[in-house]
């Protein structure tokens, strides 16, 4: 499959901090021309929660643009949508039987011992990370690193999706180490947080993602 070099997360626990609407962010980030976005949401899935990802989900149905569910097969299932699971979460077997084989299907790794695991399970890509120091989740996983990703490319021939404290500064390194695709939280949102400075942010990191693919990743 062709995944988007650019997969912004919408961290809602994240974007409560900053005081900032998950659907007003989803709009200025598939306005700027995202083709993936997933929906993290990892506290209480309130009917309030469940309004926003179906708003959210028909925004990403009117574009080109896939719309992903962290952790919930349940949500993914009522919304079409995507799913990415974790390594706590619905084994992908057990997701995928669920989903079907319609919908996109992500899996979380953090080392080689699960990478190697993950190459037999029926997704569609696997994630690896965290790349470097992240502040998105309150545990993290020991950090993977750039060496230890480009170790680890040739085990699998998915997508693979590099995560973690990426930054634009970092991305093209990622990139050249061997990932296929970022996924953004962090770094995602601007620090004068605003529809607009969003819709920029994202239509800066689409064009640095552009030309790294048009450039090829030896340049």
């Amino acid at each position: 499959m062709n995944l988007p070099p650019f997969y912004p997360i919408l961290d809602t626990d994240l974007l409560a901090r900053r005081g900032f609407d998950p659907t007003e962010a989803a709009e200025a980030i598939v306005e700027a021309g995202a083709r993936i976005l997933q929906f993290r949401h990892k506290s209480f899935f309130s009917r309030d929660v469940f309004a926003q990802a179906e708003t959210i989900a028909r925004l990403c149905a009117g574009t080109n643009c896939t719309f992903v569910m962290n952790d919930r097969a349940d949500m993914a299932m009522l919304l079409d949508a995507g799913l990415h699971v974790g390594q706590d979460d619905l084994p992908p077997a057990a997701a995928r039987r669920l989903i079907t084989d319609t919908r996109l299907l992500g899996f979380s790794t953090h080392n080689e011992a699960q990478l190697r695991e993950a190459i037999l399970e029926p997704v569609d890509y696997v994630a690896l990370g965290p790349m470097f120091t992240t502040g998105s989740k309150l545990n993290p996983d020991p950090v993977v690193g750039l060496e230890e990703l480009r170790r680890l490319r040739h085990l699998t021939e998915k997508p693979l999706v590099a995560i973690g404290g990426i930054t634009r500064a970092t991305a093209l390194d990622v990139f050249a180490a061997g990932a296929d695709s970022v996924a953004i939280i962090g770094d995602l949102l601007p620090d004068t947080l605003s529809r607009r400075a969003l819709r920029s942010r994202t239509e800066e990191w689409l064009h640095l993602l552009n030309r790294q693919n048009k450039q090829g990743p030896d340049s």
